[in-house]
């Protein structure tokens, strides 16, 4: 039989990261799930990629520590093996607040997870796939928000701002690595039924995006998972360094 390609999705504990985890898995893949502190939920998200017929782990990391990601790859090769696809899920909003009340401790831990994190994950991946050095190519698939064009005023300007970085990080690393056969691409999320926004103080939000999204409610995390698969596949083999946006019509 063939080998099943492998696929490593950080902060996959819950919500996005783990409905993109059990969807690769469905798709064939086997499955690296990276948690920060949910390890229970984690292990949760690894039994169900294994009913889906893959192998899976579950390997913590704070992918804002640069040394910790390392480790996180490292495990995965001697337990899985070089990985075909990242995707970079691993993400904070820093709690709700105006740009005057922003506290340095936010601004630095939102960069620290959603750019630094990104961006080291990045690394490790090239290290793998790209195919001057020895690896066979692969695809890699940066979450951002619909927050990196529309702005998140008086909500969450330093969370847009992080994840505009994310996009052109992304538009610049398809350039740089699609002659080594890496492909980059990022989906522009909308606003998704996960318990993000609770955690994070503002529980209102979803409801008041839902009614004013033409598709007339927010996005399942199932709805940015099938987007993540496509991406990852043969069918979008010609595409790189492109944000596609999941929104339900939203205006990015």
């Amino acid at each position: 039989m063939p080998s099943r390609s492998i696929v490593l999705v950080t902060g996959a504990s819950k919500g996005i990261g783990a409905a993109t985890a059990i969807a690769f898995a469905r798709a064939g893949y086997d499955v690296c799930v990276n948690y920060h502190s949910d390890a229970e939920g984690a292990s949760a998200t690894a039994e169900r990629c294994e009913a889906e017929g893959a192998k899976a782990i579950a390997v913590g990391a704070d992918v804002s520590d640069r040394n910790a990601v390392k480790n996180l790859f490292r495990t995965c090769d001697e337990l899985l093996g070089p990985i075909d696809c990242l995707v970079n899920n691993a993400g904070i909003i820093g709690g709700t607040s105006t740009l005057e009340s922003l506290t340095e401790g936010a601004l630095q831990a939102t960069f620290a997870t959603n750019l630094f994190g990104t961006i080291y994950c990045l690394q490790e991946a090239i290290e793998r796939m790209a195919s001057d050095r020895g690896g066979a190519g692969g695809s890699i698939v940066n979450m951002s928000s619909l927050a990196a064009t529309l702005g998140s005023p008086g909500e969450y300007v330093h969370y847009a701002a992080s994840k505009g970085a994310v996009e052109t990080l992304t538009i610049g690393a398809g350039k740089e690595l699609g002659s080594v056969g890496v492909r980059v691409n990022a989906i522009r999320v909308g606003t998704t039924a996960t318990d993000i926004h609770a955690r994070e103080g503002n529980p209102d939000r979803p409801g008041k995006v839902a009614r004013a999204t033409p598709l007339g409610r927010i996005a399942e995390p199932e709805d940015i998972a099938d987007a993540a698969i496509w991406l990852a596949s043969p069918m979008a083999r010609f595409i790189t360094g492109t944000i596609l946006t999941v929104a339900g019509g939203i205006a990015p």
